[in-house]
Parts: C-alpha cells; sequence; structure tokens
C-alpha cells in the first residue's frame, strides 16, 4: 500500500528520445552465455529497437569482468540492487540461479524494469504466485515481463504448432515428452547447487521436465486438470567440498497430465538417461495426423497426414529452413540449418518487440505460473505414491505465438 512516505510503484523504465534502452543482465555462467551472445546478435539479424549492454552482474568481481570482456558487456557490477536503480537501465535479464529469481524479478518490476526471466519462474509455487502477482502490477503500468522457454522459439516447434492450430492433426489424443540427459549418469559426478532443493527447487523436474510440460501448453493451446507424478533420486550422496553431501532433489521425474482439452500427456525427465545428451522428444497424436520432434535435430518436423490414401501416408521429414517458416527470414539460404543458440536471439527479438509495441510478451509470468503449479503437483504426487491431484484454478497458457 502506497503511503505519504512510501513511493508510488514505478511506471516502466524509459529511455530518453533516440537513446538506446539499457540492459542488465544478472548472471553469467552457462546461461548468462546464452543470453549474452542473443544480445550481440540480434540486431544484426532482426529489427529491433536500439539497446545497450550495459551491466553484467555477478558476484565474483574477477569472474564478471572477464565474462563481461567476451561477451560484449560495457560495465560489470556485483550488487544487482544498485543496477536495477539505474536511470539508464530499461531492461533486467535475469539468468541467476533459481534461488534468487523472486527477490530479484519482483525488486526489478517494481522498480519500473521490463524483466526478463530465465525458466523455471520459481523455486517454489508461493514465489511463483508473488512474482506473477508482481508482474500483473506492473503490466498496469507499462512494465512487461517474460519467461525464458526459449524452445517456444525453435521454428520447427513454432511450426508445430501452427499445424496443430490449422487442424491438422484433428483432435489431439495423446502427446509423449521426454527430456534426457545424461550428465549425471556417473556417480562420482561433484555436487553443484543444482542438486540441492534450497539452491535448486528441484533436480530435473523443475530444470527440464518444466520445458517439456511448457511445450505441452504451448504447441496445444491447453491445460493441465489433472497430475499423478512419480520422482527418483538415484545417487542420493554425490562427493562435496568436505566429502560426500547428501543429494537433496530428483535425478528423473514422470508424470501423467490430463488436460482440459480431453488429451492425455505423458512427460519424463532424467538426467541420468546414460548416453542421451540434450534429447527434448515430443510426439503429439491426432485422429487425423502425428508430429514427432528431436530436439538434437532440430531443425527437422516429422508429420505424419492421416488423410491421405492409406497407400501413401507415412512421415515425412520437413526441414523446417524456408524463409515461410517462423523467425528463418533472417537467417541463411534454404538447405543452411540453424542451432540451439538461435533460440535465444529469437527470444531477445520477440522480447524487444514487445517492449516497443507495448504488448504483452509470451510465455508471460502466467504462463510460468501455470508450468509451476504443475510442477507442484508432481511433487506432491509422488509424495503420496502417485495419488492423482487435481489443479483448480490454473492459469492457461499463452495462445499467442510471439513468432
Amino acid at each position: 500500500m502506497t503511503t505519504a512516505n512510501t513511493p508510488p510503484p514505478a511506471t516502466a523504465a524509459t529511455a530518453p528520445a533516440d537513446t538506446p534502452l539499457g540492459v542488465a543482465m544478472i548472471g553469467y555462467a552457462f546461461m548468462g552465455k546464452a543470453h549474452s551472445n542473443a544480445w550481440r546478435n540480434v540486431a544484426s539479424y532482426f529489427d529491433v529497437p536500439a539497446f545497450e549492454q550495459k551491466v553484467l552482474v555477478g558476484r565474483d568481481p574477477s569472474g564478471v569482468a572477464e565474462a563481461a570482456a567476451k561477451y560484449g558487456w560495457t560495465e560489470t557490477a556485483t550488487d544487482w540492487r544498485t543496477v536495477i536503480e539505474r536511470d539508464d537501465i530499461q531492461i533486467v535479464d535475469i539468468c541467476a540461479p533459481g534461488w534468487m529469481h523472486a527477490e530479484i524479478a519482483i525488486a526489478a518490476l517494481e522498480a519500473g524494469k521490463h524483466v526478463l526471466l530465465e525458466k523455471p519462474l520459481a523455486n517454489t509455487l508461493a514465489e511463483a504466485e508473488a512474482m506473477t502477482a508482481a508482474a500483473q502490477a506492473a503490466r498496469t503500468r507499462g512494465v512487461q515481463s517474460m519467461v525464458g522457454f526459449n524452445y517456444r522459439r525453435v521454428p520447427a516447434l513454432a511450426l508445430a504448432r501452427e499445424l496443430i492450430a490449422e487442424g491438422r492433426l484433428g483432435t489431439v489424443r495423446h502427446v509423449r515428452a521426454a527430456y534426457l540427459q545424461d550428465w549425471l549418469a556417473d556417480e562420482t559426478s561433484p555436487m553443484t547447487w543444482r542438486l540441492k532443493k534450497e539452491t535448486a527447487g528441484s533436480g530435473a523436474l523443475g530444470d527440464i521436465a518444466s520445458h517439456a510440460i511448457d511445450q505441452v501448453l504451448f504447441l496445444l493451446g491447453d491445460q493441465v486438470t489433472e497430475v499423478s507424478g512419480r520422482t527418483h533420486t538415484f545417487t542420493t550422496h554425490r562427493p562435496g567440498r568436505s566429502g560426500l553431501e547428501e543429494v537433496t532433489v530428483d535425478d528423473a521425474a514422470w508424470a501423467t497430465l490430463s488436460l482440459a482439452s480431453g488429451a492425455i500427456a505423458s512427460v519424463e525427465a532424467s538426467r541420468v538417461a546414460t548416453g542421451q545428451k540434450n534429447s527434448l522428444k515430443l510426439e503429439i497424436y491426432g485422429d487425423k495426423g502425428s508430429l514427432l520432434f528431436d530436439l538434437e535435430n532440430l531443425n527437422e518436423l516429422g508429420f505424419l497426414d492421416a488423410t491421405a490414401p492409406a497407400r501413401e501416408q507415412g512421415f515425412r521429414r520437413i526441414l523446417v529452413n524456408e524463409p515461410e517458416h517462423p523467425y528463418l527470414e533472417a537467417w541463411w539460404p534454404q538447405g543452411h540449418i540453424i542451432g540451439w543458440e538461435h533460440t535465444f536471439t529469437h527470444e531477445i527479438r520477440d522480447f524487444l518487440l514487445a517492449i516497443d509495441g507495448g504488448t504483452r510478451p509470451s510465455p508471460s509470468f502466467e504462463d510460468g505460473l501455470a508450468v509451476q503449479r504443475v510442477l507442484a503437483a508432481v511433487e506432491e504426487s509422488a509424495a503420496a505414491k502417485s495419488t492423482l491431484i487435481q489443479l483448480t484454478g490454473t492459469t492457461s497458457a499463452t495462445v499467442s505465438e510471439g513468432a
């Protein structure tokens, strides 16, 4: 509540006329590198509002200085609080670990900064709800916010959504989504912050199952009504700085989701799937057709048209690399494929255009909250021996594509 001693909430920070938008990024490790590459390249391929990579924020002065020099940031800082107070910063890109998301995002939104936040939205459902409330309040003042589910910007998946929306699959009956990695398959792999509940929130569930769940909601434009789940930790202790430390998150997770449309989705996520490096496999089955996708072949989409004569039916390979496909008018001649890093460039492009147009970016914090509710339901179900959990008052996925 605003009082005589409390300033009103800030409206959207705006740069003076003809002055580029100032961007600050918090975090410079894996996601910081990916986002920096996108900020550095987006204006070379897309028409976007002018901006400057002003400040890179990290806790280690030497580490953040080295990263800033590599990634094209003008300045560095170690205190994100002072950075979001600066008048020359209009956009805050949060690539910090999940346990920091809520505090930073809420403070930035209240300061009138547009916020791009890496997935998942938060470590807990309560944090996600508070962040979404802050985003909704900020939106009334022209402050935009978006969650970084970058796989929405894979051209093949954007095309898959178009085909589903056009009715090419007819009524979608069921979906299989599996996100499999193997970086924890070796039981001697060391302890990291990603293996502690207090810092990561969850394991494979929040880290990669969140992507799979978001794709189910995004592709179908649907929402989850019921959840049954299971999680498991195969290696319960890992070597840390002072000996073996307890792993307090899951190594793998499984869920069955009932959707409002009547479709059923199965979701699997593992970080101990030996031989699988970064495979997000999606299968969507309708009564008139089917789609297949694997992130390790991200330029390809398998499509079966079940309305064709039986003697002609079969999955055909679509190389999603034509100028008519989402985002690809900006890149290379046909057949010259793009890569994983381009999804972040597309993400930054869409975020900048939304800010410039005063429109709501997708996925919104509401979309992130919808995923977070499913994640929480999977954990609740798993703790209760896979009991069926009903979801009420869920927030449906944003229907706009953003491309």
